[in-house]
């Protein structure tokens, strides 16, 4: 192992010297398809990116010759050969911190976890040399370096590969945490990630790799990112404020739909960035609708919604006209049994009966929730 990672060392020390930008295809819009996988958002995310800055690379277990085990990094290898994309032994450990050492030297390595599981393998790394080195250097040592893969429940995986990691990094000055959930999001926030200056841990969720959106023309500008920090209002309503992330916004917006049927507006806020906090879209929601109820899947003690509400109830508290609610998961380890695992997690129902609580309904549900 120690001879591979001198040896990778070498080779990436070299990539300034002996790498050339290749040319950015240029891209017919016409030709393009409206709508865009989450997979595909990543992987021409990453392309581009290696394409326009030469000092990017990847790494991680399988990334290479098996074209990722969630195929993000499909054709990566041909394209950029072996020095840009590194395959590693299974040392989470290991690479990680050869990462971390290469971002120190100025490239910008974009390292995978098959799982966000095993990053508490390297979390020594993430957050002891990658997080605290630019404040403990006095502003001398930058970290442009990617941390991805996918993050919490998946189906049937068990309680070891489950876990939402958004409130672990989240805590930790000097990280950023993004959370996508649609394709533009996916490929914009992914971008932004690989040029920002500091580290950032990017969640995916597994089960929406395959999940097609719509996407506009300027998404596939090779230009476009999403700026880290700035939440998007997915679906504008009066009556109530849902925020949530990842996998679950698309869960709020489904539940979103069923109270319109109620005559309930709930407007539907995608955070995308979980450190920073985007406070100001979140408070000026609530300021509008009086309530306010976030779902998340992580477990409920010291979770993202603990911290929203905690940022509604200082900045808002007096626009409040019901209490805040608080849906996420299970606060046990994530079972095995399929009827158990769904009973773990949040579902749309959950978010519609906390909905029709906060603005004092019946909680009856309606036939198709």
């Amino acid at each position: 192992m120690l001879g591979a990672a001198r040896r990778s060392g070498c080779v990436l020390g070299q990539l300034m010297q002996t790498l050339r930008p290749a040319a950015t295809a240029a891209r017919s819009y016409s030709a393009t398809p409206k709508e865009m996988t989450v997979r595909e958002a990543l992987n021409s995310a990453l392309d581009e990116e290696m394409s326009a800055d030469p000092s990017v690379f990847l790494m991680g277990e399988e990334v290479g010759e098996y074209q990722g085990a969630y195929k993000i990094t499909k054709g990566l290898l041909d394209k950029y050969g072996p020095d840009r994309v590194l395959d590693t032994p299974i040392t989470e450990a290991g690479f990680t911190g050869i990462g971390v050492g290469a971002a120190y030297q100025g490239l910008r390595p974009v390292v995978e976890f098959m799982t966000f599981n095993f990053s508490m393998q390297a979390i020594d790394h993430i957050i002891n040399s990658a997080a605290k080195s630019n404040y403990m250097s006095a502003g001398q040592i930058s970290v442009p370096i990617v941390f991805r893969g996918p993050n919490g429940a998946a189906a049937g995986v068990g309680a070891q590969h489950s876990q939402c990691y958004a409130a672990w990094y989240a805590h930790v000055p000097g990280l950023k945490v993004l959370t996508p959930y649609s394709a533009e999001d996916a490929r914009g926030l992914l971008k932004a990630a690989i040029r920002d200056p500091d580290p950032v841990v990017f969640l995916e969720n597994e089960l929406l790799y395959g999940e097609s959106f719509p996407i506009k023309a300027e998404v596939l500008d090779s230009s476009f990112s999403v700026p880290i920090g700035k939440a998007k209002i997915e679906r504008e309503g009066k009556d109530v404020t849902i925020t949530a992330f990842s996998k679950m916004v698309g869960y709020a917006l489904q539940a979103a739909e069923i109270l319109s049927k109620e005559g309930i507006s709930a407007e539907v806020i995608n955070l995308r960035s979980i450190r920073p906090l985007d406070r100001a879209a979140i408070n000026a929601s609530v300021r509008k609708t009086s309530r306010l109820v976030t779902v998340e899947e992580g477990f409920p003690q010291h979770g993202v919604g603990a911290e929203i509400c905690m940022s509604v109830v200082e900045d808002s508290f007096e626009y409040l006209d019901a209490p805040v609610e608080r849906i996420a998961g299970a606060d046990v380890p994530m079972p095995y049994a399929a009827n158990l695992e769904r009973l773990a997690v949040p579902q749309v129902e959950d978010i519609v009966r906390a909905a029709k609580r906060a603005c004092y309904r019946s909680s009856s549900m309606a036939a198709n929730a």
